[in-house]
């Protein structure tokens, strides 16, 4: 659930506080902005309406995968 994502993403940001942290908190505020913008939301729901099209079931992680996709993060 993006909702979701949001929320835990926002409370981890407030805890990084020290200066070294300062790089991962403005990469995360950058993931923040994709799940929030309405290009990410668009993608989101056309994958979910193919996995739906396909009778595939929608992972908890969607949004997660689909932002990693987005931004070239390593495949497991």
């Amino acid at each position: 659930d993006t909702d979701r994502a949001l929320v835990l993403l926002e409370e981890y940001c407030k805890k990084l506080r020290k200066p070294e942290e300062q790089q991962l908190k403005k990469a995360i505020r950058k993931v923040m902005g994709i799940f929030k913008s309405s290009l990410f939301q668009a993608l989101l729901g056309s994958c979910t309406k193919k996995a739906t099209r396909y009778g595939t079931t929608s992972h908890p992680s969607l949004p997660a995968a689909l932002a990693c996709d987005v931004l070239g993060c390593p495949k497991d």
